[in-house]
């Protein structure tokens, strides 16, 4: 007997030793009032979304982990009335994309020819390959590079220099612009120095809401009532439920939108303050995680 009962207090004081050490979760899950919350939890709002809106931290392994999950998910739950989207890949090669996805040239061909971002094959490629195996639509949403750059030097008048082929390639014009949205003023805040310090002024400013406002006119002209459309994107162009969602708001105010915020902190256990209101759903991941690039 007495053995027994010195077994069972072994016992006890290992798990109770197991359990104050605890665990090391790679990533939580908080809502926008800073509560925890979780994955099924993302995944049932999603399912009854028009548009989400997956922030990423482009060298974040467990992003990518998570938006390749999703979309596994969404596509188990809604099937073909899935569709796919992305900033890592630009208007102008909707063309070459399409014909991979849809099956029509080798994977070799795409990769060669498509403007493609240097951490393609680690974090892209599965969205992308899986888009291609369950035969969905892929968009590509951003504005082509050298519009931006066009608008970082010269502004928004820059655009009108375009020929009118051109500009089926971009967001409307003229593209409206709220230099006063929050995450534009502390843009234009961030970068200082010889940078003009208002968001009115600053042509860097303006370049991000020409790419926010071509993602959203590229989402919404690929979206139709009873699809889901997911889509992949730096997570400051949806934080604070602006940038790109901003200007889906502005088309269409009915929308029933997701947004998922991203970021890295040094404990995830709890969400700081200052993160409050970041998203519908803020994925909080260790600062020590390891990085894709």
């Amino acid at each position: 007997m007495k053995i027994m009962y010195r077994t069972l207090v072994i016992v006890f004081v290992m798990m109770a030793a197991t359990a104050m050490k605890g665990d090391k979760p790679a990533y939580r899950f908080f809502d926008a009032k800073g509560k925890k919350t979780d994955y099924d939890q993302l995944l049932k709002e999603a399912q009854k979304a028009d548009i989400v809106l997956f922030g990423e931290l482009h060298n974040n392994p467990i992003c990518h982990w998570l938006q390749l999950e999703l979309t596994r998910d969404l596509f188990a739950a809604k099937g073909k009335n899935l569709v796919l989207g992305a900033e890592m890949l630009e208007t102008d090669n909707q063309l070459i994309l399409s014909e991979y996805v849809g099956g029509t040239i080798r994977q070799r061909n795409f990769e060669a020819e498509a403007k493609l971002w240097p951490n393609y094959k680690t974090d892209y490629k599965p969205l992308v390959e899986f888009a291609r195996d369950s035969s969905l639509q892929f968009i590509a949403t951003n504005v082509p590079r050298r519009y931006a750059a066009m608008v970082n030097a010269g502004g928004f008048e820059a655009l009108n220099k375009l020929s009118d082929e051109a500009k089926t390639l971009i967001g409307p014009l003229p593209i409206a612009f709220d230099p006063n949205i929050p995450q534009y003023v502390k843009m234009a805040a961030m970068m200082g120095g010889a940078m003009p310090a208002h968001a009115s002024d600053n042509n860097t400013v303006k370049a991000q809401a020409l790419k926010d406002a071509t993602m959203a006119f590229f989402i919404l002209q690929n979206f139709e009532k009873g699809n889901v459309f997911l889509h992949f994107h730096g997570t400051f162009h949806s934080d604070r439920f602006e940038g790109i969602m901003w200007y889906l708001k502005q088309s269409d105010p009915t929308l029933k939108i997701v947004t998922i915020g991203s970021i890295e902190i040094d404990d995830p256990a709890k969400l700081p303050e200052e993160h409050t209101g970041l998203a519908d759903f803020i994925l909080v991941i260790p600062k020590t995680m390891t990085k894709t690039h």
